[in-house]
């Protein structure tokens, strides 16, 4: 299958990659998104294939050629610094964004594949403790359920909405042992069997919460006393699984160290993915697609990349290192006018 990965950063826009890694491809001049833009986040439009979004901090922008030319969507988003997008499995109709630091936190929605935006109620003050500005850094919508979405705010709690964003319920402040534990990193909703309760695993700053009741009731593992690190960064849901899980934590931020942990039975116990390559700082993104499952990609906050091609339990550091990364993702295929030659057995 060609390949085309794609990395985006703080400083370097978005590179991509169409032969596996071996040579990246900075976006041209004359675009909407600059070269040297700092671009926040990545989704794979499940609708079309080679199509992408992008989360910049100068708003939305969108691919149809599998990340070569980018063009800004003109809508409630303009101005607004992208840090999360995410879309429905069961609808993709329905899309959400979250925005942050240096504009406000605030939660948008798209009912319309992603043409036009709406700005909700859910709205963060202007500043925080800990990070100086929020930013929306977990989005999660239910796998069965377009309008039940769930957000973290790094720093100001975790939220839920079961209308798509027109009322809000807060819920980090009834977990044990919340004292310090408003900052959210990262969110993975497990769809349950239909006479089960979901799922729900909420990665903040120094600890993993877990809920098999959908959220009502939630155990806790520490970081530093489970796993040894102490900066619990990201979570990854392998694509259609309900049960295989990552986790990317470090010593710190930006740290020295970073690990990959794996879960093969829904988050209730974890295993160390074996790294072939000291990482230079901590875990800050994850990419996957479900195209290819088993594939998955790592980054660390010092630009260093890793590949695993087993999900999750082996990876390997590609020689390409980069600026901050902030997200990344893969499609299938190359755009039209570079069309590399089919993989030969």
């Amino acid at each position: 299958m060609q390949k085309t990965l794609l990395v985006s950063t703080d400083g370097q826009a978005i590179m991509r990659s169409h032969d596996g890694g071996t040579n990246w491809y900075r976006i041209n001049v004359g675009q909407d998104l600059e070269y040297d833009d700092c671009v926040r986040c990545l989704l794979v439009d499940p609708r079309q294939n080679g199509a992408i979004w992008a989360g910049s901090e100068r708003g939305l922008f969108r691919s149809e050629d599998c990340g070569a030319h980018w063009h800004q969507v003109d809508c409630a988003l303009n101005g607004f610094a992208v840090w999360k997008l995410a879309v429905s499995e069961s609808n993709p109709d329905y899309m959400y964004a979250g925005t942050g630091s240096p504009t406000r936190a605030a939660f948008f929605r798209s009912t319309d594949g992603g043409k036009t935006w709406q700005q909700t109620d859910l709205l963060m003050p202007e500043r925080c403790a800990g990070v100086s500005r929020p930013r929306m850094l977990a989005l999660a919508v239910n796998p069965r359920d377009p309008l039940d979405v769930w957000v973290g705010v790094e720093e100001g709690g975790l939220f839920r909405t079961l209308d798509g964003g027109d009322t809000w319920a807060r819920l980090d402040e009834e977990w044990p042992h919340h004292a310090g534990n408003s900052d959210i990193h990262d969110i993975v909703i497990l769809p349950a069997p239909a006479d089960q309760q979901d799922i729900v695993l909420v990665l903040v700053v120094n600890a993993l919460y877990r809920s098999t009741d959908g959220g009502q009731t939630w155990t806790r593992m520490h970081a530093r006393e489970t796993w040894g690190l102490r900066y619990a960064r990201v979570l990854l849901r392998k694509p259609g699984s309900d049960r295989e899980l990552a986790i990317g934590i470090g010593d710190g931020t930006p740290g020295n160290t970073a690990a990959v942990l794996v879960s093969a039975d829904a988050g209730a116990t974890w295993a160390p993915g074996k790294l072939d390559y000291q990482p230079n700082s901590c875990l800050w993104a994850f990419g996957a697609n479900p195209a290819l499952p088993d594939l998955m990609m790592a980054g660390t906050k010092f630009g260093h990349l890793f590949i695993s091609e087993d999900s999750g339990r082996n990876w390997v550091k590609q020689r390409r290192e980069f600026s901050e990364i902030t997200g990344m993702t893969w499609v299938p295929g190359v755009p039209s006018d570079m069309e590399l030659p089919h993989e030969t057995h």
